[in-house]
């Protein structure tokens, strides 16, 4: 009976082991320095001084673009928020539209504030704080974050 079969499928399992084995590792460590995509990186000590607060407008990366938000509430690295938007929409009831240059526009263009827009963020999303809104505002929108 020939036996050379035998060592044919061991260098093949080795093969294969070694090829997991060197794959993984490249994957952990593309990983781990952050550039691989939908990568996040874990805040730093002083960035986490730096961290969204209900009642502030924040610009985030969502949906693949950076937009205004903003944040109704924060829970460990979950941030509830609010949609902001330039685009004024008839059809939508609640619309509350912000004082130009509210959001950190460079152009200062009228924002909207749309009610129905609330979804959920992690906190490592959040690039640059634009301001404060008014406490007025905040009075109007605040049941939103739950």
């Amino acid at each position: 009976m020939d036996t050379s079969w035998w060592l044919a499928l061991a260098a093949v399992v080795v093969l294969a082991l070694v090829v997991t084995v060197v794959d993984g590792w490249g994957r952990g460590h593309r990983r781990s320095r952050g550039t691989g995509r939908g990568a996040r990186r874990a805040p730093s000590a002083s960035s986490a001084a730096v961290r969204p607060r209900a009642m502030e407008i924040w610009w985030a990366v969502a949906d693949g673009a950076e937009r205004p938000f903003l944040v109704l509430s924060v829970r460990g690295d979950a941030v509830r928020v609010a949609t902001i938007t330039t685009r004024f929409h008839d059809e939508r009831a609640g619309v509350i539209p912000l004082p130009p240059g509210a959001v950190g526009d460079v152009r200062g263009r009228a924002s909207f504030l749309e009610p129905d827009g609330v979804r959920e963020l992690w906190a490592g999303d959040f690039r640059r704080r634009a301001g404060v809104v008014d406490p007025a505002l905040w009075d109007q929108v605040r049941y939103l974050g739950g």
